[in-house]
């Protein structure tokens, strides 16, 4: 697949004839489509997952439920990303990483295939740990294709690489979405399986054109840390195993009791990594001032996450039951309108690329906390958008399909004003002794805002409802607006950071 994508290097003074991707390294066709395939396999899963939790024919959930179990989902996605990393530094390296994450995926979404719900928890957490695994290794392996940091092709690099993600993330759902909404939930997931088995195939016979560091183990454990991992690792299983046994036995077992301590865990570990790098003694005061300020960056980006993510699991659910799916008189399944955001990221990123480097030029291009203002009133403006179609539906009409693409619209643009610039400013002002794992942290933005998406589901917060709704959009709203009135007091504690 990859030799279709590939062409010769030109020039004299070039590489020779050896093959390139686009003029970038031969091992970025080999990433760019493992990524495609990876996102076509989670994306399509992700938007048949709220469908398929309260259809009939699948486990007939309520909505309630079904928003929160997709938050858990979600979250421990981000959240995995963590150990993830920890794994490929110290045990296996990203590359083994990386086919171990894709095998892992590809079982999960075969054991999501199966027609039994008592397997389908299983499935839905081997996807989880496979999708961590996964995204906290392959964009370090696309850096190693690379001669450093100033190698000029890099962005360029990262950039084709990004486009692989957002071609998965469209098709996935026009594909994958319509085979289970139509021909049956676990053959959708079973594709899903498909495309995840393609990727890995991929990885494995391209592997040789992968750099040889991808290969390496940063800092590999010692055979005495691995044995106190290993111990450690068991007892806390075997305290689970034991804990979950007698709460089976005694019969007072509901899915709550695995909702609710994984939810916690996403709302209290960001908390607590940030509060365990900001009381870091070993860090200067320059570095103490940049953290603080990243907290009220880590903040808005949790809130933004919070509705923007949404946009699969409440949204969605609202289209199923109160949205005229149809265009030009033709209906279209739910699942389709999840192409809508990466359809509109792939149009409008070079748009804004063009926009900031334009201004830049001028003098004019906003800050960073401006940046993260915008993308905070914009999210919270989709939600306003929203209070239309489910006043509509209050009504008793169905309301058109128009007014949830319009709500997408609002998100992607202002997550175009948000998340690049998030983590790019991560990285800016990641202290030295956690340069590498400040990426990581950045995820636990997504992992905060979408478990609490997850407590209020839990909790029985009705998050289709006009008031709660109106709640959330006010929240982002103000947010916004107080990142910018106090942007003077941020901007002073970020340093040299713009």
């Amino acid at each position: 697949m990859a030799s279709s994508l590939t062409k010769d290097s030109v020039g004299p003074g070039g590489p020779g004839s050896e093959k390139t991707f686009f003029g970038h390294p031969r091992g970025l066709a080999t990433l760019f489509m493992t990524e495609m395939w990876e996102r076509f396999s989670y994306y399509g899963m992700r938007a048949l997952l709220p469908l398929y939790l309260v259809a009939p024919g699948g486990l007939g959930l309520g909505p309630a439920t079904a928003t929160a179990i997709y938050s858990v989902y979600v979250s421990l996605v981000y959240l995995l990303a963590l150990p993830g990393g920890w794994v490929a530094d110290r045990l296996l390296g990203p590359r083994r990483t990386v086919a171990v994450a894709g095998l892992v995926i590809m079982l999960g979404h075969l054991t999501l295939a199966l027609p039994s719900a008592g397997t389908f928890y299983l499935g839905l957490g081997l996807v989880a740990i496979g999708s961590g695994l996964l995204k906290a290794n392959i964009s370090t392996m696309v850096g190693h294709l690379y001669d450093g940091p100033e190698d000029p092709r890099r962005d360029g690099g990262f950039t084709l690489f990004y486009v692989g993600i957002n071609v998965g993330a469209f098709a996935a759902p026009l594909v994958i979405g319509t085979v289970g909404e139509k021909a049956g939930w676990h053959l959708g997931f079973a594709l899903a399986a498909l495309g995840m088995a393609l990727g890995l195939a991929q990885f494995l016979i391209g592997g040789r054109h992968l750099s040889a560091h991808s290969d390496v183990v940063p800092t590999p454990m010692s055979a005495a840390e691995k044995r106190s991992t290993l111990r450690k690792g068991l007892l806390w299983l075997a305290v689970a195993a034991v804990f979950y046994g007698v709460v089976g036995l005694s019969g007072v077992y509901t899915l709550n009791w695995l909702l609710v301590p994984i939810t916690l865990a996403g709302v209290v570990i960001p908390v607590a990594v940030i509060a365990r790098i900001k009381r870091d003694r070993s860090l200067d005061a320059t570095e103490q001032s940049k953290m603080t300020a990243y907290i009220w960056f880590f903040v808005a980006a949790a809130v933004f996450w919070m509705i923007y993510d949404q946009g699969g699991s409440t949204l969605s659910l609202f289209a199923s039951g109160s949205a005229e799916n149809s265009v030009l008189g033709r209906q279209f399944p739910v699942s389709w309108y999840q192409s809508v955001n990466p359809v509109l990221i792939m149009a409008l990123a070079p748009v804004f690329a063009w926009l900031w480097l334009w201004l830049a030029r001028r003098g004019k291009e906003p800050s960073t906390i401006a940046k993260f203002a915008c993308g905070l009133l914009l999210v919270g403006a989709s939600f306003f958008l929203f209070l239309a179609p489910l006043t509509i539906a209050g009504d008793g009409q169905k309301a058109a399909a128009m007014w949830l693409v319009a709500i997408y619209f609002v998100q992607t643009v202002g997550e175009l004003t948000l998340s690049p610039v998030g983590l790019s400013l991560t990285t800016k002002m990641a202290p030295a002794k956690y340069a590498s794992q400040m990426t990581g942290v950045w995820f636990l933005a997504v992992t905060a805002g979408d478990a609490t998406t997850a407590l209020l589901s839990i909790a029985g917060v009705g998050l289709n409802g006009t008031g709660v709704v109106a709640l959330e959009a006010t929240l982002a709203t103000v947010a916004g607006a107080a990142v910018f009135m106090y942007r003077a007091k941020v901007r002073s504690l970020m340093g040299d950071v713009r």
